[in-house]
Protein backbone atom coordinates (compact mmCIF):
# COMPACT_ATOMS: atom_id res chain seq x y z
CA UNK A 1 0.00 0.00 0.00
CA UNK A 2 1.24 3.29 -1.04
CA UNK A 3 1.46 6.29 0.96
CA UNK A 4 0.11 9.51 -0.75
CA UNK A 5 1.28 13.29 0.42
CA UNK A 6 -2.37 14.24 2.10
CA UNK A 7 -3.58 17.73 1.39
CA UNK A 8 -2.82 20.08 4.60
CA UNK A 9 -5.84 19.50 7.38
CA UNK A 10 -5.94 22.51 8.77
CA UNK A 11 -8.70 24.54 6.52
CA UNK A 12 -10.50 21.47 6.85
CA UNK A 13 -9.90 21.77 10.91
CA UNK A 14 -10.63 25.66 10.60
CA UNK A 15 -13.41 25.24 8.97
CA UNK A 16 -15.34 22.74 11.04
CA UNK A 17 -14.22 24.31 14.52
CA UNK A 18 -16.16 27.82 12.95
CA UNK A 19 -18.91 25.88 12.70
CA UNK A 20 -18.95 24.30 15.40
CA UNK A 21 -18.36 27.04 17.78
CA UNK A 22 -20.72 29.40 15.54
CA UNK A 23 -23.94 26.53 15.80
CA UNK A 24 -23.27 26.46 19.60
CA UNK A 25 -24.27 30.51 19.92
CA UNK A 26 -20.09 31.12 20.57
CA UNK A 27 -18.02 33.69 19.50
CA UNK A 28 -15.21 32.62 17.57
CA UNK A 29 -11.79 34.17 17.96
CA UNK A 30 -9.23 33.52 15.27
CA UNK A 31 -4.99 33.77 16.69
CA UNK A 32 -3.11 34.84 14.08
CA UNK A 33 1.29 35.37 13.94
CA UNK A 34 0.63 39.00 12.23
CA UNK A 35 4.92 38.94 10.90
CA UNK A 36 3.70 36.31 8.07
CA UNK A 37 4.20 37.15 4.54
CA UNK A 38 0.71 38.04 3.31
CA UNK A 39 -1.00 38.54 6.72
CA UNK A 40 -3.53 41.87 6.43
CA UNK A 41 -4.40 42.73 9.53
CA UNK A 42 -4.99 46.15 11.76
CA UNK A 43 -1.16 46.64 12.68
CA UNK A 44 -2.57 48.65 15.56
CA UNK A 45 -4.19 45.91 17.23
CA UNK A 46 -1.10 43.80 17.15
CA UNK A 47 0.85 42.68 19.92
CA UNK A 48 4.27 40.42 20.16
CA UNK A 49 3.67 39.20 16.99
CA UNK A 50 0.75 38.00 16.70
CA UNK A 51 -3.53 39.20 16.60
CA UNK A 52 -6.85 38.12 18.44
CA UNK A 53 -9.56 38.84 15.87
CA UNK A 54 -13.55 37.93 16.17
CA UNK A 55 -14.62 36.42 13.36
CA UNK A 56 -18.13 36.02 14.41
CA UNK A 57 -20.93 36.62 11.39
CA UNK A 58 -22.00 39.61 13.53
CA UNK A 59 -18.40 41.15 13.48
CA UNK A 60 -17.03 40.43 10.19
CA UNK A 61 -18.90 40.49 7.13
CA UNK A 62 -18.16 38.30 3.61
CA UNK A 63 -16.17 35.63 5.95
CA UNK A 64 -14.37 33.27 3.74
CA UNK A 65 -12.34 30.28 5.32
CA UNK A 66 -10.45 29.28 2.08
CA UNK A 67 -7.74 26.47 1.71
CA UNK A 68 -4.88 29.11 1.58
CA UNK A 69 -6.14 32.04 3.11
CA UNK A 70 -8.78 33.58 5.60
CA UNK A 71 -10.47 36.30 4.31
CA UNK A 72 -13.26 39.14 5.39
CA UNK A 73 -13.88 42.52 6.06
CA UNK A 74 -14.30 44.45 9.38
CA UNK A 75 -14.06 47.58 11.00
CA UNK A 76 -11.43 48.65 13.44
CA UNK A 77 -11.48 51.98 14.97
CA UNK A 78 -14.75 52.89 13.01
CA UNK A 79 -12.56 52.27 9.52
CA UNK A 80 -13.53 49.40 7.55
CA UNK A 81 -10.46 46.94 6.45
CA UNK A 82 -10.57 44.32 4.27
CA UNK A 83 -8.21 41.31 6.02
CA UNK A 84 -6.06 38.41 4.87
CA UNK A 85 -4.76 35.74 6.84
CA UNK A 86 -2.89 33.18 4.92
CA UNK A 87 -3.56 29.81 6.70
CA UNK A 88 0.28 29.05 7.63
CA UNK A 89 -0.18 32.11 9.86
CA UNK A 90 -3.16 30.64 11.81
CA UNK A 91 -2.25 29.76 15.36
CA UNK A 92 -5.71 28.86 16.74
CA UNK A 93 -9.27 29.31 16.99
CA UNK A 94 -11.22 29.18 20.02
CA UNK A 95 -14.60 30.50 22.00
CA UNK A 96 -14.32 33.68 23.54
CA UNK A 97 -16.98 32.38 26.15
CA UNK A 98 -15.18 29.09 27.33
CA UNK A 99 -11.71 28.79 25.13
CA UNK A 100 -12.86 25.80 23.55
CA UNK A 101 -11.05 24.75 20.27
CA UNK A 102 -8.13 24.56 19.22
CA UNK A 103 -4.28 25.47 18.29
CA UNK A 104 -3.23 24.88 14.93
CA UNK A 105 0.47 22.10 14.46
CA UNK A 106 2.75 23.44 11.82
CA UNK A 107 1.80 21.72 8.39
CA UNK A 108 5.50 21.80 5.91
CA UNK A 109 2.78 21.23 3.21
CA UNK A 110 1.20 24.62 3.84
CA UNK A 111 3.58 26.25 2.54
CA UNK A 112 4.04 24.16 -0.40
CA UNK A 113 0.45 24.60 -1.95
CA UNK A 114 0.43 25.66 -5.59
CA UNK A 115 0.28 29.50 -5.69
CA UNK A 116 0.22 31.61 -8.80
CA UNK A 117 3.25 33.73 -7.38
CA UNK A 118 5.93 31.98 -6.56
CA UNK A 119 7.93 34.72 -5.76
CA UNK A 120 5.19 35.30 -2.81
CA UNK A 121 5.16 31.89 -2.04
CA UNK A 122 9.00 31.48 -1.84
CA UNK A 123 8.69 34.58 0.75
CA UNK A 124 5.82 32.50 2.80
CA UNK A 125 8.35 29.45 2.99
CA UNK A 126 11.48 31.31 3.81
CA UNK A 127 9.73 33.74 6.77
CA UNK A 128 7.72 30.20 8.30
CA UNK A 129 11.33 28.84 8.08
CA UNK A 130 12.59 31.71 9.94
CA UNK A 131 9.38 31.88 12.48
CA UNK A 132 9.73 28.50 13.98
CA UNK A 133 8.89 29.66 17.52
CA UNK A 134 6.22 27.87 19.04
CA UNK A 135 3.09 30.28 19.53
CA UNK A 136 2.43 31.95 22.77
CA UNK A 137 -1.43 32.23 23.28
CA UNK A 138 -2.97 33.09 26.70
CA UNK A 139 -6.32 32.90 27.97
CA UNK A 140 -7.65 35.98 28.93
CA UNK A 141 -10.83 35.95 30.66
Amino acid sequence: MEITEMTPKRPYLLRALYDWIVDNQLTPHLVADATMVGTQVPQQFVKDGQITLNISPTAVAGLQLLDQEIRFNARFAGKPMDVIVPMTAALALFARENGAGAMFEAEPQLDNLPDDNKDEQAEKTEKATQSKKRPNLKVIK
